[in-house]
């Protein structure tokens, strides 16, 4: 047995140089592993993860290489030593000082080579860009500094690794808008997990990083077709997170630019997924609550679904309405300036439908005590279309306002409101004096302020009259005559211990812990007792 164990070891054992191969068996070629794969030099594993004594070796640089095969894989071996990545939160030796260098330096020629040649351009050199890229970007962002970030307020947590990221950001813009790039041959390698990670990292709180991720998220939308729809759904369920669970995404006005290109180049009539889009994502995102941090992109993307089909502006107005901020001056400002900006934009049909709704909302704003809200709600007469709409429909319009601009003249604070206020009351009567004198003369017979006040008094005497008839109202009554009586009880018992108690000192103590135990000498009551 030993003997026939030792002769099946010996010809399996491809060392064995005197164990010859039959005629027509098949020689099995060993496995490529990472450990099998060694530099010339023997010290280093090509196909492995780099190590930092690789990035100090000094190679030769690609633009010196004459042979065509050769500089595609001088490209190839220094994208693979620019994917090791540097902690850079802590402070580096002199040899990671010098290894970091020496990777900036390799990113910087990288670029010049892919946008000057296209002898990189083949599969394999595909694969290493993109590993390169993702070892690069694909990372934990770091922690913010505070617990609600205000990019208005507070400064953004900048990433330390900033030196190396902005070239391979850089390296991966020039790469997708690359006219050497062929399509069809990237999407064997940009699949739907490359798409979300890039989309991820736009919660960065760094604005350079997310300029750099609009663009290429734009071109990367531009040049593959087939991810188009994929792209939307993914950055419409980023929407859906922040309307109905976190509120707060520091990508949202960069995402809404992107979109506001892409809703330009919808076609006429527009899909219903296109307006559904406009119904459940763009109206909801007026109501959160950093609404100010990308109200301008938001503005916009609702504007370009108004040119495409001014119909769709009875839904745009309707949803402000609805979302309406109330206790948010701020973002009642932002509302104000969308709402000119579409009814501006409104035609003529459309704008009758939504006449007293608005209308009523404006009165309202007219009437804030935030002089500010109050000011830029009567600075829509300066819009020439509004106030035409205004003069075209004034006897629907004005006594809707009337009464807001009534109470403005008598009772606002703001010298500049009232004299607005003034000037519109003023512009009414001189367009139609016959109506403003009817809407005045209806208004001080509806709002007179005695009749008022006496109606309220009788209302408040008739339940005053009810309550005491109430039989629920003569037990409780009695009720409380039984407590009253039983508290006066207690009270002149009280009264009697406190004036007859004896004087001996423990049952004095008693008597002090029954009243509180304050002591009747030392006490702040004393002289009540006494």
């Amino acid at each position: 047995m030993k003997n026939l164990r030792d002769k099946v070891r010996g010809r399996n054992d491809p060392k064995n140089p005197n164990i010859a191969v039959s005629k027509g068996a098949k020689v099995v070629s060993k496995m490529r592993t990472p450990e099998s794969e060694i530099s010339d030099d023997g010290l280093f594993n090509v196909y492995g993860p780099p190590t930092v004594d690789e990035l100090l070796i000094q190679l030769q640089s690609i633009r010196e290489v004459k042979d065509p095969e050769e500089k595609r894989r001088l490209f190839i071996h220094k994208l693979r030593l620019c994917s090791f990545t540097f902690d850079f939160n802590q402070d580096a030796q002199k040899k990671e000082a010098e290894a970091r260098e020496m990777k900036r330096r390799m990113l910087v020629e990288l670029i010049d080579h892919l946008s000057s040649s296209r002898i990189w351009v083949s599969e394999e050199s595909l694969k290493a860009i993109l590993h390169m890229i993702s070892c690069n970007l694909f990372r934990p962002l770091p922690p913010s500094l505070y617990k609600d970030f205000d990019p208005d307020e507070d400064e953004p947590t900048h990433d330390p690794s900033w030196v190396h990221l902005q070239f391979v950001y850089e390296f991966l813009l020039r790469f997708i808008v690359s006219n050497n790039t062929d399509a069809k041959m990237l999407k064997k390698f940009i699949d739907r997990k490359f798409l979300l990670s890039v989309i991820g990292l736009f919660k960065s709180e760094d604005p350079r990083e997310r300029d750099y991720l609009k663009t290429i998220l734009h071109r990367i939308y531009g040049k593959f077709m087939s991810f188009r729809s994929f792209l939307r759904r993914a950055i419409n369920n980023i929407f859906y997170n922040v309307i109905y669970v976190s509120q707060r995404h520091n990508g949202l006005a960069e995402l809404l630019e992107i979109l506001g290109s892409i809703i330009n180049g919808f076609a006429t009539p527009l899909k219903e997924e296109h307006q559904r889009f406009l119904r459940n994502v763009l109206v909801p995102l007026h109501k959160v609550e950093c609404l100010s941090q990308y109200h301008a992109q938001l503005a916009y993307c609702v504007v370009q679904f108004i040119e495409k089909d001014p119909r769709l502006s009875c839904v745009i107005v309707g949803g402000l309405l609805k979302f309406w901020p109330i206790n948010s001056c701020s973002k009642e400002l932002l509302y104000l300036s969308e709402l000119e900006e579409v009814l501006e934009m409104t035609e003529q049909p459309q704008f009758e439908k939504l006449i007293v709704p608005v209308f009523k909302r404006v009165a309202a704003c007219i009437c804030s005590p935030h002089f500010q809200v109050a000011e830029r709600a009567l600075f829509l007469w300066n819009n020439d279309v509004i106030a035409q709409f205004m003069s075209d429909h004034r006897p629907v319009i004005f006594p809707v306002l009337y009464p807001a601009l009534h109470t403005n003249l008598e009772r606002h604070w703001n010298n500049t409101v009232t004299q607005l206020t003034t000037h519109i009351l003023q512009q009414f009567m001189d367009m139609d004096e016959k109506l403003f004198k009817q809407v005045e003369q209806t208004f001080k017979e509806t709002h007179k302020p005695e009749e008022r006040r006496r109606r309220r008094q009788d209302k408040w005497k008739e339940v005053r009259r009810q309550s005491e008839q109430s039989p629920f109202n003569n037990t409780a009554s009695s009720n409380e005559m039984v407590d009253s009586n039983r508290m006066d009880v207690d009270r002149d018992e009280n009264a009697n211990d406190i004036h007859n108690r004896p004087q001996n000192g423990h049952l004095q103590q008693r008597g002090n812990d029954k009243m509180g135990g304050h002591n009747n000498h030392n006490g702040p009551y004393q002289t009540a007792y006494h």
